[in-house]
């Protein structure tokens, strides 16, 4: 059933953040790389979940498959959301990319890079035509409502606003202490916090409930740590694309700190079990 899985909402609201990018802030997609994006996301996620269930003999295999293509589409707008390229290799290489770290880079049957994160740092690397640019939203007050009022509805349904409030006021204090200190006025303070795709990443990509931490204490320290990370790469080494640095960086954290505290896993269809590459 539609909307029956919180991810068909993600699915939505990503869907016409992606709409409204394009139509109010005039930005120079190319329509054939978000397919590629989409397509290739979709069949690498079909391919691998079908590997997959085969090896481990799991019955309803085309239920299994259908429902893990959710999280594929989810993955894809991300990216379409966030990368720009070049050409359709690189939206094709960060794509396949963010897909396979799901299955390929696991511990206890867990992921914890998240995907559309692993595919632009891939892409970034790999490539010489792939770019970020964390500034395209602006800094107007209407698009933070938009993303605080979406992203609140889905954190609400799987209880994850924990992860941002820790993000967001760690990183918020540290820039407080260091507009203080340098005696700016408050504007730039608030110039350097009210950026769309800081929202975004707070709201929709640092919340990703099946890479982060279990425990809700380890996400507070998790999300703390890129926080602070974010914070020192941005400032001291001028990296304006921080908080997807900080985040791929700390994402091996969530293995230790699901050691430290356990709790259990987050599925997206409310039921916790082994049936993992469901909640994929």
């Amino acid at each position: 059933m539609l909307f029956k899985d919180i991810r068909d909402y993600q699915i939505l609201f990503l869907g016409l953040f992606l709409v409204l990018g394009i139509a109010t802030r005039d930005w120079t997609l190319r329509p054939e790389l978000i397919g590629v994006a989409i397509a290739t996301c979709l069949c690498t996620q079909w391919l691998l979940s079908l590997v997959k269930t085969k090896m481990m003999r799991w019955q309803d295999q085309e239920q299994v498959i259908s429902l893990s293509l959710r999280s594929a589409l989810i993955t894809s707008l991300g990216l379409s959301l966030l990368l720009r390229s070049d050409h359709w290799t690189t939206m094709a290489l960060a794509a396949a990319s963010a897909i396979a770290s799901k299955f390929l880079l696991q511990v206890n049957h867990k992921h914890f890079f998240n995907p559309a994160n692993f595919g632009m740092i891939t892409a970034l690397v790999l490539t010489p035509d792939a770019w970020v640019s964390p500034g395209q939203w602006g800094e107007e007050w209407w698009y933070g409502l938009l993303f605080v009022g979406a992203g609140g509805m889905i954190l609400q349904r799987i209880g994850r606003w924990d992860t941002t409030a820790a993000f967001l006021s760690t990183y918020s204090l540290l820039e407080a202490i260091r507009n203080l200190c340098l005696g700016w006025t408050w504007d730039v303070y608030w110039h350097r916090l009210m950026s769309g795709s800081l929202l975004l990443f707070a709201l929709f990509m640092v919340t990703d409930p099946r890479s982060i931490p279990n425990s809700q204490f380890g996400r507070v320290v998790w999300s703390a740590c890129i926080a602070i990370l974010t914070f020192i790469l941005r400032n001291y080494f001028f990296i304006s694309t921080a908080v997807f640095w900080a985040l791929f960086a700390l994402a091996p954290l969530t293995i230790l700190l699901d050691v430290l505290w356990s709790a259990p896993r987050f599925a997206w269809l409310g039921k916790q079990g082994d049936n993992s590459l469901i909640s994929t």
